[in-house]
């Protein structure tokens, strides 16, 4: 907040699936696009969803699930660029299961490298589910160069295949997106089998380099 004009705002959600769950609206500019935003709005995002994340967790939430949902096969009901924060009183499973030596050992393999921002960088997931599965994350994580970096990311994805859906959500130590460019059908939900038609290596090479940021 600069005087009386807000950066970013946060507002409880009016149909919340949960206890507790807010809207972030990302600028008062009306923007429709998260790779729209510029530096200062992001960083106003990162700062928020910070700020959040310690006022659920003095009010006995420990875990916030912080995402985006952009465009309508993704799941959004607004227009307007915004994230949502849905405040729970334990880990999710998604979470538990993961091993933070992993995502290290990833992060560390230069081969699907797509970008970076100082030590977080944004690589091709050797196993996504969908194409240009993404993950952005680094060996000490931060989230306003994350953020940046996502929004990097899904600016050159769409550069490339024209308005794409997708969602994102922060995990402990990283950020995952996720292009909604094909259905999920019988095998993927019935079976559990991922059918990805795009291999890891072409996305990188599709998604790299990102496009320099005006100054």
């Amino acid at each position: 907040m600069r005087g009386e004009r807000w950066i970013v705002r946060v507002v409880p959600n009016l149909y919340p699936a949960f206890d507790r769950q807010e809207v972030v609206v990302h600028s008062p500019r009306h923007v429709r696009r998260f790779a729209e935003l510029d530096d200062v709005e992001v960083a106003a995002v990162a700062e928020a969803w910070e700020a959040r994340r310690a006022t659920a967790r003095a009010e006995g939430f420990p875990y916030v699930h912080a995402l985006v949902n952009e465009g309508r096969a993704a799941g959004a009901s607004l227009p307007h660029s915004h994230s949502q924060l849905v405040w729970l009183r334990e880990r999710p499973p998604a979470v538990t299961v993961e091993r933070l030596e992993a995502l290290q050992e990833l992060v560390a393999d230069e081969a699907l490298r797509v970008g970076e921002r100082g030590e977080i960088v944004a690589l091709a997931h050797p196993a996504g589910r969908l194409p240009y599965e993404t993950l952005i994350a680094g060996r000490s994580f931060a989230l306003e160069p994350a953020l940046l970096l996502l929004r990097d990311v899904v600016g050159r994805l769409q550069e490339l295949e024209g308005p794409v859906a997708w969602n994102a959500w922060l995990h402990e130590q990283h950020l995952e997106l996720v292009p909604r460019l094909t259905t999920l059908a019988g095998v993927e939900l019935g079976a559990g089998i991922a059918v990805n038609t795009l291999a890891p290596e072409d996305a990188a090479r599709a998604l790299r380099p990102l496009p320099p940021r005006a100054p």
